[in-house]
């Protein structure tokens, strides 16, 4: 009997024990769990304000004017820079100072705007109220050299009425026709010369326009040139930070460009260009971005396109491209060429930046040139050979 109550107290004891771990355990299970909710949420939350800091600097940038007088070519680099520290993973501390560097430069460069626009405003009023002074004294000047000229002309009709003095009269209505002559000349005059201003001021702006339309242009091949390309993807990478709006990139190379230099000379290499760039914008929308990246390549900015149709696009390029013919009508033979194209293609992915975009397009245009040449091919495909 005493060993079964024994046996009893011991069985008790180690139900108790078991207890006691399992409700000890089942807290330690709770504590892992809400810490891994809270991480997640912290992240999530961390994520979120990079975004929003992200999109207001954006913000700035753009608010900011492009003017060289207050420095704002070097205002947005720092915005720039300031932008990558915050995106890195650097520690707080490290970023504190860093910030507090970026927010003084901020404010100084605000304030160096407001001045700067106040100052224009006030040059403005001056400009605005010397010309009103100007034209009001131009307008006083003909208005009384009208006035007094037909003054002395009614006074010299007057003077007709006497008949007694006929040759007097006769005198004088040819003087007062004079007089009338010389108003009318002087209206007239001043008409042609402002009619010969505004046609100057209109050709100046037609060749303003056409002065800025040559600084993006491509000079051989009239698609838009690198320089121009920076700047539009470069927006449209900013504002996808703020709007979300896919886009998709093909990076053209003409195969072995080289030997059509060596073998036909550079202007044959040079009508090459020119053709393959029309024929491209032959093909592509009318709302797609054209531009000779350099040398024989080209980029295409397929805005709203996804990847699969960008490479449906870079397919029918090539296709069109290759079997296109070119004649030399300077040789004495009847010379043909035909040329090729190799292809990468890649898409906007959220966090891209300028620089990751085109790594990958260069990467997948360099994996068609090995494969072959006269192909497409997509950073998809790239990864997927890695996974392999």
């Amino acid at each position: 009997m005493a060993c079964v109550c024994l046996c009893e107290s011991m069985a008790k004891k180690q139900v108790l024990k078991m207890a006691f771990a399992l409700k000890k355990k089942s807290s330690i299970d709770m504590d892992k769990e809400d810490m891994s909710e809270m991480l997640e949420n912290s992240n999530e939350t961390r994520r979120f304000y990079l975004l929003v800091l992200r999109a207001l600097l954006v913000f700035i940038k753009d608010f900011s004017l492009d003017l060289k007088e207050i420095g704002s070519e070097e205002f947005k680099k720092k915005i720039d820079d300031l932008t990558e520290n915050i995106l890195s993973d650097e520690k707080t501390k490290k970023l504190q100072p860093v910030f507090e560097k970026n927010k003084k430069n901020i404010i100084t460069y605000i304030k160096k705007q407001k001045e700067y626009l106040k100052d224009r405003e006030n040059e403005f009023k001056e400009i605005i109220d010397l010309l009103t002074k100007a034209m009001a004294v131009v307008d006083q000047d003909s208005q009384v050299y009208n006035k007094k000229i037909y003054k002395q002309s009614e006074k010299l009709e007057k003077l007709t009425l006497l008949d007694d003095i006929k040759k007097i009269k006769n005198e004088l209505i040819i003087e007062v026709e004079n007089i009338r002559k010389t108003v009318r000349e002087k209206e007239l005059g001043d008409s042609e010369k402002l009619e010969k201003l505004s046609k100057k001021v209109n050709s100046l702006n037609v060749e303003l326009e056409k002065a800025k339309e040559e600084s993006v242009k491509d000079g051989l091949t009239g698609v838009y040139n690198r320089k121009a390309f920076d700047r539009y993807i470069n927006k449209l990478v900013e504002r996808n930070t703020v709007t979300k709006a896919t886009f998709s990139m093909l990076l053209l190379d003409i195969d072995d460009f080289k030997k059509v230099n060596d073998n036909f000379g550079h202007q044959t290499g040079d009508r090459v260009l020119v053709a393959m760039a029309n024929k491209c914008r032959e093909i592509i929308r009318s709302d797609d971005f054209l531009a000779r990246y350099g040398g024989e390549e080209f980029v295409v900015v397929l805005p709203g396109a996804s990847l699969r149709n960008a490479v449906k696009k870079g397919k029918l390029i090539c296709k069109e491209i290759a079997k296109a013919r070119y004649a030399l009508e300077e040789s004495e033979e009847d010379t043909i060429i035909s040329i090729t194209l190799s292809i990468g293609a890649s898409v906007y992915k959220k966090d891209d930046t300028v620089a990751t975009i085109i790594e990958r397009v260069d990467k997948a245009l360099y994996t068609a040139k090995q494969a072959g040449k006269n192909r497409v091919v997509s950073e998809k495909k790239i990864g997927n050979q890695k996974k392999g």
